[in-house]
């Protein structure tokens, strides 16, 4: 676990770096990028505007979240319940895998977008 742990910040680093580029672009929907993917770990932004959820999803491994720009982001499982962490910009959060047949999606709670880099490990079972 600590190795993947490790490839996962080194990958971490790699993503932030190539997302100074995208950064740049003007963004007018929600949407996920992928960064890379391997069978170690897969990086991806994802950008979620007001008002304009991701779709209904689930992840099955553990992940690191990453906030380029942070805000409320409402995570609403299948069955309505809600939490709403609050994600600063430029902290990592920990969320583990989701239970099992259980999806959610992820709606901004604020005004402003809410940009994440998301490191989903493959391999932390």
């Amino acid at each position: 676990m600590k190795v993947s742990l490790n490839r996962a910040m080194a990958v971490t680093a790699l993503a932030l770096a190539l997302f100074a580029a995208i950064r740049s672009q003007t963004q007018t929907q929600t949407q996920r990028t992928q960064l890379l993917q391997n069978d170690e770990v897969k990086v991806w932004r994802s950008l979620v505007l007001p008002n304009a959820p991701l779709a209904m999803h689930r992840h099955d491994h553990g992940r690191v979240i990453i906030p380029l720009q942070g805000g409320t982001m409402n995570i609403v499982d299948q069955s309505g319940a809600k939490e709403a962490p609050v994600w600063e910009a430029g902290k990592a959060y920990w969320l583990p895998a989701n239970p099992p047949n259980t999806m959610h999606a992820d709606v901004n709670a604020g005004d402003k977008p809410i940009e994440v880099v998301v490191v989903e490990l493959q391999k932390d079972k």
